[in-house]
């Protein structure tokens, strides 16, 4: 049986897409590229302890009224076909970011939701019984590309306390908390390397 995420885990700084990118990464999480096929567009990560994933996509931008628009669509993509009314997709908290690596070349936004469970969240052998998702978008104006980090977060019984989860209340709980901090990490810590990765105007 997998044991959950450490508290306070260590990270490592990972090239991405050939090493046009970097960022921070949770030291436990193996690429999943080394064990299915995943898509040019994305580097995926998987907690080898645990259910949690960490999945990076470079997107063309989203053009929308608003950045939080753009923000909402993505999120209703990455989860399509899982709002299904009964145990329909939350959005908890949306709010600005600050890349730690990138200056003034991008602007950063932060989505906390919950969605059930769906074909794109199961996890393993087991579903979850709901799915904390932390999102964070970097828009790149000049190269038209999105850069969304999503943060999965299965919740699988047994795994986790259910008392100690109130989104409500804005009790995340343990599993929530450690996403929660993942995605704070790749925040401070993406860069773009080679800027040769995006389609240039």
């Amino acid at each position: 049986m997998p044991t959950s995420t450490p508290t306070s885990p260590s990270y490592t700084l990972t090239p991405l897409y050939g090493g046009a990118l970097a960022c921070l990464r949770p030291s436990t999480f193996t690429d999943a590229s080394e064990l299915r096929q995943v898509p040019d567009n994305q580097e995926v990560y998987l907690d080898s302890h645990g259910y949690t994933s960490l999945v990076v996509e470079i997107l063309e931008r989203v053009e929308k009224g608003s950045d939080r628009e753009a923000l909402e669509w993505h999120l209703k993509d990455l989860t399509a076909g899982e709002d299904d009314g009964a145990g329909a997709v939350k959005v908890w908290a949306v709010g600005e970011g600050r890349l730690g690596q990138m200056g003034n070349t991008a602007s950063a936004f932060t989505l906390l939701a919950t969605a059930p469970p769906g074909a794109k969240h199961r996890s393993r052998a087991h579903e979850p019984e709901f799915v904390g998702i932390a999102l964070l978008l970097v828009r790149l104006a000049e190269q038209k590309t999105d850069i969304l980090v999503s943060v999965n977060v299965p919740h699988v019984a047994g795994e986790y306390e259910p008392g100690e989860v109130g989104l409500e209340e804005r009790r995340l709980g343990r599993l929530l908390e450690n996403g929660v901090q993942i995605r704070e990490k790749v925040m401070e810590s993406l860069e773009v390397r080679d800027w040769g990765l995006f389609v240039q105007e």
